[in-house]
């Protein structure tokens, strides 16, 4: 084995994250596909749905977001990961929760207690070896801001989640179930993944994009904006006051406006001129991003249609959040593993350039493929149309499954 940098994570560590991830991802659209006509009736706390759901959000998501916080937070923070063997410990007990949860959800909700139990406690040993970590960096910074509350989010929603189970089993006498539920989806989209994307986004446009002299003066107000959304938007929750509702979801979307205009900022100064194509997909995420919470705003004003906000949630874990790892997980993995096999061999032998590593022409067709299955999906459920469901989704597994692939075929190069 080569010798590690001090600030180099041990590449099989963040890649048994992402290989659990895919297959997770890749189950999670199977199930849905083969579900379809709960998603129409709108039947969405069916047990193959939540399996569904978490495999997508824990199995997928969540895990693909703690692997790249291995190969990424010593390389932003300049510091080495606390404990690589924790690591290790750490995956294979999240990895048996995650997937077990996920698998235990659709036919045994009682086994589903133990691997729930196994899951929280995977979580909660990546938080200690992110928490450990991160306070062994000497100079803190905004990307630090964004991490370390993402990681507190990730903290507290588990803990409303954890709440929530045993309500469900026990009962806990005048606790308001409906405004833990939406603070634990909140925090969990909107807190953990958003603030991560965010924070990681800060130095990942500028890296691919070869940025260079650009303020990052606005990324404070983009943390202090969004964060405040969130705690309005939960206090909302708990009074059941509409007019805080449409504050916080307000505040939400003018976080995000101005965390969109700064990066547009970034790209206008790049010296890259023309971006790689998995890159335009997470920028493009970004535009999504926008969008939906400009919608979220909108229906704070429209009691009426509160019910739509599912769809909005559906949205904007795939068209938001999916999207913008998949676009950075289609250049980060080429990159860690050209890293890892060639990057010592340069002037010693032939080897390959970091493009030849994946084949970035398959990105169009697999990033529109997931877009427009998305699309299709949502018009499906609008018409309460089975058929178009089908096709929709089945359009969001095939472009996950070439995605997979490609992935995959990076590892034997």
């Amino acid at each position: 084995m080569m010798p590690q940098l001090s600030n180099e994570t041990d590449i099989r560590l963040p890649l048994s994250f992402i290989i659990f991830s895919i297959v997770a991802l890749v189950a999670s659209q199977v199930i849905l596909l083969f579900n379809g006509h709960v998603v129409i009736d709108g039947s969405f706390r069916t047990f193959p749905l939540l399996s569904a759901a978490h495999l997508l959000i824990l199995g997928w998501a969540l895990m693909v977001a703690m692997g790249a916080m291995y190969q990424l937070v010593p390389v932003a923070f300049l510091t080495p990961i606390w404990s690589e063997k924790f690591g290790f410990v750490q995956f294979w007990i999240t990895a048996i929760g995650f997937g077990g949860f996920g698998i235990t959800l659709s036919f045994s909700p009682t086994l589903s207690i133990f691997t729930g139990s196994l899951a929280v406690t995977g979580i909660v040993l990546f938080l200690v070896q992110m928490f450990m970590t991160i306070n062994k960096q000497a100079k803190k910074n905004i990307l630090t801001v964004f991490v370390g509350s993402a990681l507190v989010c990730l903290l507290l929603t588990i803990t409303l989640g954890i709440l929530l189970i045993v309500n469900l089993g026990a009962g806990i006498s005048n606790l308001n179930h409906l405004a833990v539920l939406k603070s634990h989806i909140l925090l969990g989209i909107a807190g953990w993944f958003t603030f991560l994307i965010f924070g990681f986004s800060y130095k990942m446009v500028p890296m691919f994009s070869l940025a260079h002299g650009f303020s990052m003066k606005p990324a404070r107000w983009v943390y202090i904006m969004y964060g405040m959304g969130l705690i309005v938007t939960i206090s909302s929750f708990i009074t059941e006051k509409n007019i805080l509702l449409q504050t916080g979801m307000s505040i939400l979307f003018a976080g995000f406006a101005l965390f969109s205009y700064h990066i547009l900022t970034i790209i206008k100064v790049r010296l890259k001129k023309k971006l790689d194509k998995p890159f335009t997909f997470s920028l493009v995420a970004i535009g999504f991003g926008f969008v939906i919470h400009f919608f979220g705003m909108i229906l704070s004003f429209l009691p009426e249609y509160y019910d739509m906000y599912g769809v909005l949630i559906f949205l904007y874990l795939l068209l938001w959040i999916a999207n913008s790892i998949l676009g950075y997980l289609y250049k980060i993995i080429p990159f860690l593993w050209w890293t890892h096999r060639y990057s010592k061999l340069i002037g010693k032998r032939d080897v390959p350039t970091l493009k030849q590593m994946i084949d970035e022409k398959l990105a169009i067709p697999i990033f529109s493929g997931f877009v427009a299955g998305c699309l299709i999906v949502v018009l499906s459920i609008a018409f309460g149309q089975l058929l178009i469901f089908s096709i929709g989704q089945s359009l969001v597994l095939a472009s996950t499954l070439f995605f997979s692939y490609s992935i995959m075929k990076v590892l034997f190069k």
